[in-house]
């Protein structure tokens, strides 16, 4: 039978989360840098994601990497992040993953007992400490990219609140709006979880509606 494509995906997980790599198929992709090579797989060639995280090969629970040679010279691979909505520049579980694959693979040599990587993101630099023994990674630490913040106390209007509700918006590799659980009336318990969900999807819907923040200026 003839064989059209074939890709080299390696499983994987990070406290559950499914975070699988591909290691082989995929040459390059083009662009200077990492974004630029990000945003050529989300505007030009996303059947890969499509392909490998939709049914039957993935699912709505998992994430996807792939490895690239690097472009800043100080880093030893690259890496892009796929999830089922975006291409974030940075996720900590993917890296944490990514670097794990590349380890246990051989594709970057292990040393025991702590093996220093660098990888090379859509956000930048990412310096990763990874604790090794018996040829397994037993953890692995990372420094993110620097972080910063966009606004903070922004009022936002929010369906089903009668008063604005105030959100800090921060950049740490991708966006995230941070909103004080006390000031939407609910806590932080199982019990609540349906609640926490609906409100954080609306709270993020309305802050994605009222405000022009992009990730193109959180990158270096």
């Amino acid at each position: 039978m003839p064989i059209g494509r074939t890709l080299n995906v390696v499983g994987v997980h990070c406290a559950g989360e499914v975070c699988d790599v591909i290691v082989g198929g995929v040459l390059d992709v083009p662009g200077k840098t990492m974004f630029e090579k990000m945003m050529h797989m989300w505007t030009k060639s996303d059947n890969i994601r499509h392909l490998l995280m939709n049914e039957p090969r993935g699912s709505s629970a998992m994430c996807l990497n792939l490895v690239l040679p690097h472009c800043n010279p100080e880093a030893d691979a690259g890496f892009i992040i796929m999830e089922h909505e975006e291409y974030p520049p940075m996720s900590g579980a993917n890296t944490i993953a990514t670097a794990t694959v590349l380890l246990e693979t051989g594709m970057i040599p292990m040393q025991e007992p702590i093996t220093n990587i660098t990888l090379d993101s859509p956000a930048g630099l990412v310096r990763v400490k990874a604790e090794c023994e018996d040829g397994k990674c037993k953890s692995v630490e990372f420094q993110n990219v620097p972080a910063f913040v966009f606004a903070l106390d922004l009022e936002i209007t929010v369906p089903g609140f009668d008063t604005p509700v105030k959100v800090d918006v921060a950049w740490g590799g991708m966006i995230y709006a941070l909103v004080d659980v006390d000031s939407i009336g609910l806590a932080i318990e199982k019990a609540n979880g349906a609640q926490l969900v609906d409100l954080g999807e609306r709270i993020k819907k309305a802050v994605q509606e009222q405000t022009d923040f992009s990730e193109r200026r959180g990158h270096p």
